[in-house]
């Protein structure tokens, strides 16, 4: 007779599994699938593109990448005429250009429908929350890291 370590029930020596708690009785061996037929898959995040680049790549282009977020336009054009052909760095442009373009239609935006108080009022906090994206992808490309940053992600242009 054996007993379940999971409810301390007693089985019989033949039994596969618990009858109480259905614990198995027989012993997984590490790194091997406790449930036959229920896998499992790594949690991948799809916004992060750190793999696809060079290590090379990313070390010696992490400057020039990261100054898109910073400066803007001004920044993309440096960025470009520094180092165009690091994929890393294009990379990097192509979000900081999603950012800059984004936050400028938002102020043409703002400006033009001015004259109601909740497009203003919208249009500072989305301009602010793209300001704070900015720093942070800013940061992440200096730890050399290519993440799609939040909120234009998904735009495809």
């Amino acid at each position: 007779m054996k007993f379940c370590t999971n409810c301390n029930t007693p089985a019989d020596d033949s039994a596969t599994f618990c009858t109480v708690c259905g614990a198995s009785f027989v012993p997984v061996a590490p790194n091997t699938v406790p449930n036959p037929g229920v896998y499992t898959q790594p949690v991948m995040n799809s916004f992060d593109h750190t793999a696809e680049f060079d290590a090379k790549d990313v070390a010696e282009n992490k400057l020039y990448a990261s100054l898109g977020y910073v400066l803007g336009f001004i920044g993309v054009i440096i960025a470009l005429l520094a180092n165009k052909e690091s994929a890393f760095v294009q990379f990097h442009i192509k979000q900081a250009l999603k950012i800059s373009i984004v936050s400028t239609l938002v102020g043409i935006i703002t400006a033009v429908l001015c004259w109601t108080f909740i497009v203003p009022f919208a249009g500072m906090i989305l301009i602010t929350a793209l300001e704070v994206i900015s720093y942070i992808s800013f940061f992440d490309t200096l730890k050399g890291n290519a993440k799609e940053p939040a909120i234009i992600r998904n735009l495809n242009f």
